[in-house]
């Protein structure tokens, strides 16, 4: 028997792909320190013996990202620094019947739902009494809250119901019990996430209820920053926006992805609205929050995509001066209603498309970052980092928006809130002293 074996199992997550995977990382680890299984999330000092790969299978390379941590995770149990592999997530659901063939070295597969079957495997039971009960994988003072799971929209490219199914809400006391939790452990900072988040309550209170989940959350003592992740624009809830502006601990910020702005395209992608309607919506929510941040994302090289379509883009974005956008390229997937359509436009044009539109916005966003110059904001410090402090204002998100390089003569807390006086800006950053 090796020496390893006699000592107490160490399970390390480590999770791919976007941050409603994040927090189903979280839950499972919650889980698991419950039942006094030691777990913890990418663990640096590589004294662990057990791995759960919580995969991403939403596009090509989030799959090749996935599959090359699973295989990078065998090799070390092939050469006997770990006992056992597990691989749960997006990836394993839609693809086990082929992994478990291809990659038979893996101890257990297991699909997004299957949470008590992973627990099964350390002999542990699922503890309702934990239900919004995680360990955060993020720094304290802000967590990602997931309000529903799944997605009833049927746009062309996305996979997303393939692997997470149709769209459940939590209820609004669920979710504002979790979101109580979180600030008693520290956290100011809450990302409403979902696959949809304007569809909320509408399978279990039969209409649209994001609203009113808002006004529960931004009653929640302690709480300072509310953010909105992921709004769908057809049908929009417009009752949504009074409460952004009303409500001073909900961010003026709202991440409404739009996927492309030619109306042929919008309507090969499923998208149920045209860039006539999005325009409109977009002038609605401006009016409505002046102040508000719009993040968007778009997605490059959609099949049947002409040079016509990606300049009808750069016209838009150069119109509607988004504050944030991100882009993909598409990536044809199987099971999906566009896999029938054919995916002719080779990769290296997609990339050249995506930085073309790009550098349109990366002009926008400078232009946007300079007449912040002068300007004083609100900061909460995410980080210490060679000497300096790294911190975002309301309209910035994690990792996906600006960060704010912060001097100060005095020390500052991570997870604090300082005001900033921005005196340099940079295409994607800015850089301030505190006042």
């Amino acid at each position: 028997m090796k020496t390893k074996t006699l000592k107490k199992d160490k399970v390390n997550i480590i999770t791919l792909g976007c941050s409603k995977n994040m927090v189903d990382s979280e839950v499972l680890s919650g889980q698991l320190l419950a039942n006094d299984i030691n777990v913890v999330h990418e663990n640096a000092k590589k004294d662990h013996n057990i791995v759960i790969v919580n995969t991403c299978g939403f596009i090509e390379k989030a799959k090749e990202e996935s599959i090359n941590t699973i295989l990078d995770q065998v090799a070390l149990k092939q050469k006997g620094k770990l006992d056992k592999v597990y691989v749960t997530g997006c990836l394993s659901h839609r693809y086990r019947d082929d992994l478990e063939k291809e990659i038979p070295e893996v101890d257990a597969w297991f699909g997004t739902m299957e949470l008590p079957l992973i627990l099964k495997k350390f002999e542990a039971d699922y503890k309702t009494e934990l239900v919004g009960e995680r360990l955060l994988a993020t720094p304290q003072h802000y967590a990602y809250l997931k309000i529903s799971e799944g997605c009833n929209r049927t746009c062309s490219f996305c996979a997303i119901p393939l692997m997470r199914g149709g769209h459940v809400s939590k209820t609004i006391e669920e979710i504002v019990n979790e979101a109580e939790s979180l600030v008693r452990r520290g956290v100011k900072e809450i990302m409403l996430i979902a696959q949809e988040l304007t569809y909320y309550g509408l399978d279990i209170y039969k209409k649209r209820m994001l609203a009113d989940l808002l006004k529960r959350l931004s009653d929640v003592k302690g709480l300072i920053w509310i953010r909105l992740h992921y709004a769908y624009p057809s049908k929009f809830p417009m009752e949504i926006l009074d409460v952004i502006r009303d409500r001073d601990n909900i961010c003026k910020y709202l991440d409404m992805p739009l996927q492309h702005a030619a109306n042929n395209m919008l309507q090969a992608m499923k998208r149920q609205i045209t860039r006539e309607e999005i325009e409109d919506l977009v002038s609605a929510i401006r009016q409505t929050v002046p102040l508000i941040c719009i993040r968007t994302t778009l997605i490059a090289g959609f099949p049947g995509e002409t040079l016509d379509d990606i300049e009808e883009m750069k016209m838009f974005l150069q119109k509607q001066r988004f504050d944030r956008v991100g882009i993909f390229t598409y990536s044809h997937e199987e099971g999906t209603s566009a896999h029938d359509l054919i995916d002719d436009i080779p990769q290296a044009e997609k990339d050249r498309r995506a930085q073309e539109i790009m550098e349109v916005q990366q002009e926008i966003s400078h232009e946007k970052n300079i007449e912040k110059i002068g300007q004083e904001f609100n900061v909460l410090i995410d980080k210490k980092e060679a000497g300096r402090y790294l911190g975002r204002t309301e309209f910035d998100s994690v990792e996906v928006d600006n960060e704010v390089v912060v001097h100060s003569d005095k020390k500052i807390k991570v997870g604090d809130f300082v005001r900033v006086m921005i005196t340099k800006a940079y295409d994607y950053d800015l850089e301030g002293e505190v006042c």
